[in-house]
């Protein structure tokens, strides 16, 4: 494993530098997640695209005059999450702006006619509904919260994430990436990811490259989210994604992390995180995505049948036979898992009561999905349930 000195000398590499690190970081993924590679397979809810924060490179979060700027209805909810289970999805991940009735009028009206004071408020009353009324088991994805919210959450849903991105406070300055963003400053996310810990919800996080942080800050970054994970052991998975520009943001002209970037940064994740958290990154945003299991990753993250990414719209995801066929070219088996990983539905204090009755029920012996999506052929799918 690399120490912080060792992850920031890595800073510039050469192709045979990299080839060898990108290999030490397979070695661990090998030995630790063993020849299969995960996904989930989730429909996406965005339950509100307003936001208060102003990221420059966003173009989820709409103001309240713009065309399809609100709130999803509760009707409206449950025809996304039915569609998803009609098509095998076993995760109902929620996406949504921070905190937008403490900046905008419209919002908290919209909130007052569905009968709820917070947005927070009204995320848990649909994931319960979900839980209730379909086989798909929450993920909230719904920014910095509070201890109390965690521990509704934690009720209602198999997981949260929220991701890190960065730990550099510069960030936040005029002109940078998180400038008028108050949930994005670095110790409101930390202090979030921490009571996450201390409530014992598995938990997502992870880091966005490319947006103006230097490589130490990047490291600096990895190693927080490792000492989170080694202070409460409740860090499930970490993402490494890198930023695609945009039309029509601040940082449309920004040059993007480039594919080696990528490669480089995944491999130093894998050899800087504790070696129980998967890492993860997002097949729809590179070409050659396949080359990122060279670096080490071991899943995928969530994979919509039904829903785009409403992150990056413009990126459609791949099939997941596709994802199938090239995990198989590289040697990989491919495998669908829940929304909480294996190893926390052995801890009953990292699940609420209705959330494990739900996991139960959808989960086989080894914690993986009971019914898996068949992308690929017989001899393949054998090697993937291996």
């Amino acid at each position: 494993m690399l120490s912080r000195a060792e992850a920031i000398a890595l800073d510039q590499v050469s192709a045979g530098e990299l080839h060898q690190l990108m290999r030490r970081a397979c070695r661990v993924r090998e030995k630790a997640w063993g020849a299969t590679v995960t996904y989930s397979r989730k429909v996406f809810i965005p339950l509100t695209n307003l936001c208060r924060d102003k990221c420059g490179y966003c173009t989820f979060a709409r103001q309240p005059d713009e065309p399809g700027a609100g709130y999803l209805a509760p009707d409206q909810v449950m025809a996304i999450a039915r569609r998803g289970e009609a098509l095998g999805c076993k995760e109902a991940l929620f996406s949504l702006g921070e905190k937008p009735e403490l900046v905008y009028p419209q919002a908290r009206a919209v909130l007052d006619a569905l009968g709820y004071a917070t947005t927070m408020d009204y995320v848990i009353a649909m994931s319960e509904r979900i839980l209730a009324e379909t086989s798909l088991i929450p993920h909230v994805n719904a920014g910095t919260l509070t201890r109390a919210e965690i521990v509704r959450l934690k009720a209602v849903c198999g997981s949260v994430g929220l991701m890190l991105e960065n730990v550099s406070r510069r960030l936040v300055q005029r002109g940078m990436a998180h400038y008028a963003c108050p949930d994005k400053v670095p110790v409101q996310r930390l202090r979030t990811l921490d009571m996450a810990g201390v409530e014992r919800i598995a938990t997502t996080t992870g880091i966005l490259i490319g947006i103006g942080e230097t490589w130490v800050e990047r490291i600096d970054s990895l190693l927080a989210i490792a000492e989170l994970h080694t202070r409460h052991g409740h860090i499930q998975e970490v993402i490494v994604q890198n930023f695609r520009a945009k039309p029509g943001t601040m940082m449309a002209t920004w040059n993007e992390p480039g594919h080696e970037d990528m490669l480089r940064t995944l491999a130093v994740a894998r050899l800087l995180l504790p070696t129980d958290i998967s890492l993860q990154a997002p097949p729809n945003l590179a070409e050659a995505f396949e080359d990122y299991l060279d670096s080490g990753i071991n899943d995928w993250g969530g994979i919509s049948p039904v829903t785009a990414d409403y992150i990056n719209p413009e990126r459609a995801w791949p099939a997941i036979h596709d994802v199938a066929r090239r995990s198989h070219g590289r040697g990989l088996g491919l495998a669908e898992r829940l929304t909480v990983y294996p190893r926390y539905l052995c801890q009953p204090d990292f699940v609420g009561a209705a959330p494990a009755r739900a996991l139960g029920c959808q989960a086989r012996p080894d914690g993986l999905a009971l019914h898996q999506y068949e992308a690929m052929p017989m001899a393949a799918s054998a090697e993937c349930a291996a």
